[in-house]
């Protein structure tokens, strides 16, 4: 086989089998194929599209490019885990896994660091004092043994081809592809050895799906991915046209979670976490459908189960579980400023990439990776789309620690609204769930 006619096979639109993707997968992760040659093919994929059996193919190809994890040795029926396509706001994982393994369901989750307006699961819980993430092989799968519950960054051995090729599209503009960003995301949940999966695919201005179609597309690839390697999965189409709930910026986003698990979070924040946690119990055969989901989901908030078992999580992973009672035990900002409606009248819009990257450029997030992060600065919303406010009421405040980058983002985020004299619709929150 030769690596320079499986680039031409694809990009005259034809199709490569299991053999040739693995060539090519095997090859390139063993230094044997140059990243000139490897991004002339994913060119070619981007161009030309895959088939549902060569996506498939190219996803366990990239699974088993490294070491798979073996979940099956500590002794659970069923192992469950959820992943996000990434948002503003979305702090669901801190909410939706303490539930459900509150639940006598276990949840081991390995999750990424925030890149651009998208804010990762990481950085949120290094927010809380001590709160290790860098966790070994062993160490994953003992506190999931023991605890139920596991969040962490993901190892180095787990799907080793899906960071050598993310870091190639990374800068040859070809992250835009379905088959390319499915793939990506499922092998490293199937090296992770969850036996169900939860999608939560984000549609809207903050997401990487601009519209419905994409997202219902990269979710349907996804699922079909998962059952054809006998994974259970279900994807939730959700909005992401405005931020989630009300909470931007890492300290402030853990704050809300905690609040959300005591029962005083954001409407749709909680419905959100309520309908991912519940297709969860579903899968993991806890639930027999949505409204008794909902119903032991509700128990677990109304009992403290799911927030003792949020502070279970950050005492198993070295963290100071005192911050769900008094999450001010979290870095707090030094500039704290409220910004008032300028004028009276209804949100019609509000683009959460932009609120995303003001908080970047507070200092919460990356502009490239490595980037060092102030985990206190942020934004807190006082209204959503449709909301009605008078000239001068709290609009959003601001958690800054350098006074030019408060007066910068005051004005960018004044800019991310837009005003209606009418009243607005308020956008649908979950689109679709596709099994």
């Amino acid at each position: 086989m030769r690596t320079v006619d499986l680039i031409a096979k694809k990009r005259d639109g034809g199709t490569l089998t299991r053999d040739e993707i693995q060539f090519l997968i095997q090859g390139y992760v063993r230094g044997e194929i140059p990243d000139y040659q490897m991004a002339a093919w994913l060119m070619a994929v981007v161009w030309r599209g895959m088939t549902a059996q060569e996506t498939a193919d190219l996803t366990l190809a990239m699974a088993h490019s490294g070491e798979v994890l073996d979940l099956k040795s500590l002794g659970f029926p069923m192992v469950v885990d959820k992943h996000s396509t990434g948002g503003v706001g979305d702090k669901t994982s801190l909410v939706v896994a303490p539930l459900v393994a509150s639940l006598g369901l276990p949840v081991g989750k390995m999750s990424g660091r925030g890149l651009g307006f998208s804010g990762g699961t990481l950085d949120k819980l290094e927010s809380i004092p001590g709160f290790n993430v860098n966790l070994s092989k062993q160490q994953f799968l003992d506190n999931l043994r023991q605890h139920g519950i596991v969040l962490a960054g993901q190892s180095a051995d787990l799907a080793p081809a899906d960071g050598k090729l993310y870091a190639l599209r990374d800068v040859t503009a070809t992250v835009e592809s379905i088959p390319l960003i499915a793939s990506s995301i499922m092998s490293k949940k199937i090296a992770a050895g969850a036996d169900a999966i939860v999608l939560d695919v984000k549609t809207g201005s903050g997401a990487f799906m601009k519209t419905l179609e994409q997202a219902e597309l990269l979710a349907r690839s996804m699922v079909e991915i998962g059952h054809s390697v006998g994974r259970q999965v279900v994807a939730v189409i959700s909005d992401m046209s405005q931020p989630l709930g009300y909470a931007v910026g890492n300290a402030l986003e853990v704050s809300e979670a905690i609040a959300t698990l005591r029962g005083d979070g954001p409407a749709d924040f909680t419905e959100l976490c309520l309908t991912v946690a519940g297709q969860m119990l579903i899968l993991g055969h806890k639930a027999q459908n949505e409204a008794d989901a909902r119903t032991m989901l509700m128990a677990a908030i109304q009992s403290g189960r799911g927030l003792a078992k949020l502070r279970e999580l950050i005492e198993s992973q070295g963290g100071c579980g005192d911050v769900v009672t008094m999450p001010e035990l979290m870095p707090q900002a030094r500039l704290i400023e409220t910004v008032g409606a300028p004028r009276t009248g209804y949100i019609a819009a509000i683009n959460a990439a932009d609120v995303g990257l003001t908080v970047v450029d507070l200092g919460g997030g990356r502009a490239k990776k490595g980037d060092a992060i102030d985990h206190a600065v942020g934004v807190v919303l006082h209204a959503k789309v449709g909301d009605r406010l008078q000239r001068g009421q709290p609009l959003l405040t601001i958690h800054a620690n350098d006074e030019q980058r408060l007066t910068a983002a005051k004005t960018r985020l004044l800019a991310a609204y837009r005003w209606s004299g009418e009243p607005v619709q308020r956008p649908n929150l979950i689109h679709k769930i596709l099994a």
